[in-house]
């Protein structure tokens, strides 16, 4: 299926003089697994948080399912449940325990039922491992075991596309494995899903679409194959030469 989920058109972000994003063109089709790789600093997470709407772009367009959002804006809430996002911070409800973070937004913004909500929750919470924990606070777990909830709960709203944060950055490296396992299921099984991640070997074995960002601006994009076997640019063979010998 060749549908456009997402297209990002001429987009660009600017802190005061800081442009921090210049002119970025992409788009999203339903199945893609897209990773977006790049030195700190090169816009990546600041590119997500736009599509998401937790930065205002300072132009361009955000292009869901043939509306632009920019011009005719949905209940934020609503879309942010269809392009859900992850976050390197994990986010969770730290006075809730695992089940209820992720039953709330499923009752106060989808309107579902508490036992409806439940089911769903303890669905998705079995699919990432954590279904044991569901009476544990976020404080009694691990960084590794957070960042599964805070999986589960963004699945839970059932989301279109999923954006991911840089998930694992925050994590000790034993919990990186674990938190890719899972993120390596959700994209066998076909979620839609943008990873702005430094896990290069992770970003090469499960995309299909690379974009490689520095500066503000998309340098390079394509397959893995082509991105990290054959790169066009100087730059992105430069960056990827010390993920290779490192």
């Amino acid at each position: 299926m060749d549908e456009k989920i997402l297209e990002i058109r001429h987009l660009s972000k600017a802190f005061g003089k800081n442009v921090v994003l210049r002119d970025i063109d992409f788009s999203v089709k339903q199945g893609d697994v897209t990773c977006i790789i790049g030195a700190s600093g090169s816009g990546k997470s600041t590119l997500l948080r736009c599509i998401n709407f937790l930065e205002e772009p300072t132009a361009g367009d955000i292009i869901y399912h043939g509306k632009n959002m920019m011009e005719e804006r949905m209940n934020e809430a609503a879309y942010r449940a269809k392009v859900g996002m992850v976050f390197q911070s994990f986010n969770l409800f730290n006075n809730m325990t695992v089940l209820q973070n992720c039953m709330v937004g499923q009752e106060k913004v989808l309107k579902k039922d508490k036992e409806t909500a439940r089911k769903n929750a303890m669905y998705f919470l079995d699919k990432v491992g954590m279904a044991p924990y569901i009476n544990a606070k976020p404080r009694q777990l691990s960084g590794g075991q957070k960042q599964r909830v805070a999986i589960a709960r963004a699945l839970a709203m059932e989301p279109e596309v999923l954006l991911f944060d840089e998930p694992t950055s925050a994590l000790d490296p034993q919990m990186v494995g674990e938190v890719l396992a899972v993120m390596r299921k959700l994209a066998d099984e076909g979620l839609t899903m943008m990873i702005v991640t430094h896990e290069m070997a992770f970003a090469r074995d499960v995309s299909n679409h690379v974009v490689y960002m520095a500066g503000g601006v998309i340098v390079e994009e394509g397959e893995p194959k082509q991105i990290f076997g054959n790169p066009q640019s100087a730059q992105t063979k430069e960056f990827l030469s010390r993920f290779v010998n490192s």
